[in-house]
């Protein structure tokens, strides 16, 4: 457990030269910035409202997460499919104003309106949502469908994180159309980093297709390599080897969801959530 440790935060420091690469050399004015990012991450995540969002860290490393993910305060990011807005919560509070975008599905991929007009107003809401829990006026913020980008929004995104989401695009049979849709956003030099519920190498494609949560980590890789990205760094900040990821009824059979309710309960919550591939891609020429 301890060289898993050793090795996790040896492979997140070798992210580190990216904040040199974004801001400078290497010299005295980089280490106050960078002290100055970590000390207001850290504010944002010991703040009181946080009090039930941050029973997950222990799982999900915000911290330690976006630093892979080299996610800097006057960065445009991106957060794809924001959904319960967890991560929000903390970027919306980190990143400068006008700088943190939640991108929603492509609402043409869906062939119910129903589920359309939900796609369409959660982009519609997610700048007031955000405000709300930031105290910060809903113009700092912007929401949008991944088929309705704001025009000129191309080629301006610095980073998009994709956050255990890869699977439902695979499963879905959108995967292809929403990460060629993404690229675009990114700048020529942009980061996209995904964060997904990793399958056992040697899962059978039954298992590992997306309809039980979890994804072979080489599968991944190799998808996006077809889609125009190049693997830059991965990471075990977020592995939990007692993750089996055999589970009859998949992911979900972990918290936070247990959708087996009470049966073994106390089994699941001592795996704790699931062991998850941490992998970050630079866009291709």
């Amino acid at each position: 457990m301890k060289m898993k440790l050793f090795l996790s935060l040896a492979v997140a420091a070798a992210s580190m030269p990216a904040f040199a690469q974004h801001h400078g050399h290497h010299d005295a004015a980089h280490e106050a910035l960078h002290k100055q990012h970590n000390e207001k991450m850290a504010k944002i995540l010991a703040d009181p409202s946080r009090a039930e969002d941050s029973k997950r860290d222990k799982y999900r490393h915000p911290a330690e997460t976006f630093q892979f993910f080299r996610i800097h305060p006057d960065n445009v990011v991106g957060e794809y499919a924001p959904g319960g807005e967890w991560i929000s919560r903390i970027l919306g509070r980190y990143m400068e104003p006008g700088k943190f975008n939640g991108i929603y599905f492509s609402t043409t991929v869906f062939a119910d309106d129903a589920t359309r007009e939900r796609v369409k107003a959660g982009a519609a809401s997610f700048a007031d949502d955000v405000a709300k829990v930031t105290g910060r006026p809903a113009s700092d913020y912007r929401g949008f469908t991944l088929d309705a980008a704001p025009e000129g929004s191309k080629g301006t995104f610095d980073r998009i994180i994709v956050m255990r989401m890869m699977h439902n695009l695979m499963r879905w049979n959108m995967a292809d159309q929403e990460i060629k849709r993404l690229r675009d956003l990114l700048k020529d030099d942009g980061l996209l980093g995904i964060e997904q519920h990793r399958a056992k190498a040697d899962a059978p494609y039954s298992y590992a297709d997306g309809s039980k949560g979890y994804l072979r980590e080489a599968d991944v890789i190799k998808f996006m390599e077809v889609n125009g990205f190049e693997l830059v760094a991965k990471s075990e900040i977020n592995a939990n080897p007692k993750d089996t990821a055999d589970y009859p009824d998949g992911v979900w059979t972990l918290p936070p969801a247990l959708r087996l309710k009470e049966v073994d309960k106390a089994k699941y919550e001592a795996i704790g959530e699931s062991d998850r591939m941490t992998l970050l891609f630079k866009k291709r020429p």
